[in-house]
């Protein structure tokens, strides 16, 4: 019998906010569980392992909690409490079935600071005092704030006697690093129980320099979360009421019914699919069969939830509209059937989506005549480019903020007006230690400079980049990087010191706006992301099954035979991602397709990327494994190019005339 005590904790105070029923589910081991809270890839990739390292540095001289049960970490701080002044790391508090870890606790005499650590930006400028437009708590910061907020309450519960002060250490956008390689001087150990940082010998408040991180005095916030109600459910109360429901909820394993809605989309407890015989639970079928009366059979037609981009879910299922077929034309917009001159909008791809009507009928909609008139305008050879990127916490260099976009890879295909198609250059720098941009920018230069061909992108994320790292190089060596700038100029969109766009004579295209506009397929449901499309377009494109299926198309850098690209498994074609082998060998393949998601944290679409450059920067790898990621790396981006040309040669085929 597990006689261990069944905490709220932090984590599971958190899980309750999002959805009081989540409880139920949690740390069961029979219910499916997407959460990427207890990741080490995410929060490596995030740089939380290493901001909490320099917090610590920021506080010399405390003591460390790092017994093991939770009775030693009780016993441990209240023995350190005992002391008039002390500095403690991971305090344990607890009371009424509350259990808390205060990451950075300083007592001085009956003044206790209660200091949150996150690897979250922050800059006095933008954020304030955390709160939004109309006075509210921003929503940006309010998981933040209620996660001290509930600190506090444990600490006010276990400790009535001691006055109190909660702050919360950020990143701060504002300041800059003092010193070169500050980055590299916290290296990260997996072990068999949790993560050690092990910081560079010598490394202290001294020698680190101006501080990057800033602690938020968020008394008032906090105040006003714990005077305040917390929802639970479809029930409202106030906060400490609210907490000791959970508390008991938890603890007598009940659940708590909690009204569905939008939200539930993201639900970590929810499977795809009805789960079959002994396959892990859905949380979610479970809430929605007690919620709705469903039945399994209810599960497979499409609902509400998976509507694209459409703002008034919450509403519907308030409504009682929950399966797709129930949404009318009327709810999304009374034209959305009507596609313009200028393409499908956002009304148009979700009623498609719905109806599984569009115009001329057909496995798929294209609009072969808006595509074709846009097609028109591009200049031979053309380039495709895909980067990945990292925004680091703690910088690489001096002078330099915290989250600064640092790209270290991109890829680069080029398709002739003969049709033929070249994996032509490629760029990968994953030194530790080392900051790429500079090269990066340099090595894309010469990859784009040998002709006057049209560039491609897909959404906006390199414009994005190239923006930014053009202001970086002219804020740092402006003489030395003018060509650098002059050549980012050329090829983006941005808007001037006067607010007017500036618009580069060879600007890159979007793909992802053409394919919003031109192109949709029910196997999206909506979505123009590649890595949607990519698999739509296979299955409906003879041109592509005749490329890169009996065919062998073999213009790769980093294969070293051809590779069918277009490959059935059971009479379905099979999505390209698939038939590559995962980045890493000793993390599950679950826990790397969902960094791609972006279940449980702040990650999205490049997230398994994002997280093996930071393997490549802060583990020690051998070289094995360093040359098995970086090789891994070269694939995935080839891959994401090569897919922009495979939608522009369908596109093209199907816009050509036809004999």
């Amino acid at each position: 019998m597990n006689t261990t005590p069944r905490y709220l904790t932090k984590s599971r105070f958190k899980l309750a906010l999002e959805c009081p029923s989540k409880l139920y589910y949690a740390g069961k081991a029979g219910y499916l569980d997407n959460s990427l809270d207890d990741s080490f890839l995410a929060a490596l990739a995030e740089g939380g392992y290493q901001v909490g390292a320099l917090a610590c540095l920021l506080y010399p001289g405390g003591e460390a909690v790092a017994d093991r049960t939770h009775a030693e970490q009780l016993e441990r701080t209240r023995v350190l409490l005992e002391q008039e002044d002390v500095t403690i790391y991971e305090a344990a508090l607890q009371a009424q079935g509350l259990f808390v870890r205060v990451d950075i606790l300083r007592k001085r005499g009956r003044q206790i600071e209660l200091i949150e650590v996150k690897a979250k930006s922050y800059s006095e400028r933008q954020d304030g005092d955390l709160r939004g437009a109309k006075g509210q708590l921003a929503r940006a910061f309010l998981p933040y704030l209620q996660d001290i907020a509930f600190q506090r309450h444990v600490a006010g519960l276990a400790y009535p006697q001691f006055e109190y002060q909660c702050f919360l250490m950020l990143a701060d956008k504002d300041r800059a690093a003092s010193v070169d390689g500050l980055n590299q001087r916290f290296r990260v150990h997996r072990k068999v129980r949790g993560v050690a940082v092990q910081v560079a010998a010598g490394l202290d408040a001294a020698t680190l320099g101006a501080p990057i991180l800033t602690a938020v005095c968020v008394n008032e916030q906090v105040s006003e979360i714990l005077e305040g109600v917390l929802p639970l459910g479809a029930r409202t109360m106030p906060f400490d009421r609210a907490v000791a429901e959970l508390a008991a909820a938890y603890r007598e394993d009940r659940f708590i019914e909690a009204r569905p809605g939008a939200a539930c989309a993201s639900c970590q407890y929810r499977s795809p699919r009805t789960p079959a015989p002994g396959e892990p639970a859905s949380g979610f079928h479970e809430c929605w069969k007690r919620a709705f009366g469903w039945s399994d059979a209810d599960f497979e037609a499409p609902n509400v939830l998976d509507l694209w981009n459409f703002r008034k879910k919450d509403g519907l299922v308030k409504a009682g509209v929950l399966k797709l077929r129930q949404v009318t034309q009327e709810d999304i917009s009374n034209d959305a059937a009507e596609v313009g001159a200028d393409g499908l909008t956002v009304a148009n791809r979700q009623w498609f989506q719905v109806s599984g009507r569009w115009p001329g009928g057909g496995p798929f909609f294209f609009d072969a005549f808006g595509f074709a008139a846009t097609a028109r305008t591009w200049r031979y050879p053309l380039h495709f480019i895909d980067f990945e990127t990292a925004a680091v916490p703690i910088p690489f260099v001096s002078g330099r903020h915290p989250y600064e976009t640092t790209a270290f890879q991109f890829s680069h295909h080029v398709m002739h007006a003969d049709g033929r198609v070249e994996h032509r250059t490629q760029f990968l720098d994953a030194t530790p230690g080392r900051c790429p941009n500079e090269g990066f920018v340099r090595a894309l230069k010469e990859a784009l400079s040998r002709d006057d061909g049209t560039v491609f992108r897909w959404a906006a994320h390199e414009n994005t980049v190239l923006t930014h790292l053009r202001g970086q190089f002219l804020r740092e060596r402006p003489e030395q990087t003018a060509d650098l700038a002059s050549f980012i100029d050329t090829i983006t969109t941005r808007k001037g010191a006067d607010g007017q766009a500036s618009v580069g004579h060879r600007a890159m295209v979007d793909l992802c706006k053409l394919a919003e506009r031109h192109f949709f397929h029910p196997d999206t449901q909506g979505s123009s992301s590649l890595k949607k499309v990519l698999p739509a377009l296979m299955r409906s494109s003879d041109i592509l099954r005749r490329i890169y299926g009996t065919q062998q198309f073999s213009s790769s850098l980093n294969w070293d035979s051809a590779v069918h690209w277009w490959q059935e498994d059971q009479g379905r074609v099979l999505d390209p991602y698939k038939l590559l082998p995962p980045i890493f060998d000793d993390v599950t393949l679950a826990e790397q397709e969902a960094l791609d998601i972006g279940l449980g944290s702040n990650l999205r679409e490049g997230g398994a990327a994002m997280a093996a450059y930071a393997r490549l920067q802060f583990e020690d790898l051998s070289s094995r494994q360093r040359q098995a990621i970086e090789s891994a790396l070269l694939r995935y981006c080839e891959l994401d190019t090569l897919a922009m040309v495979m939608a522009v040669q369908a596109w093209l085929d199907w816009a050509s005339p036809k004999d």
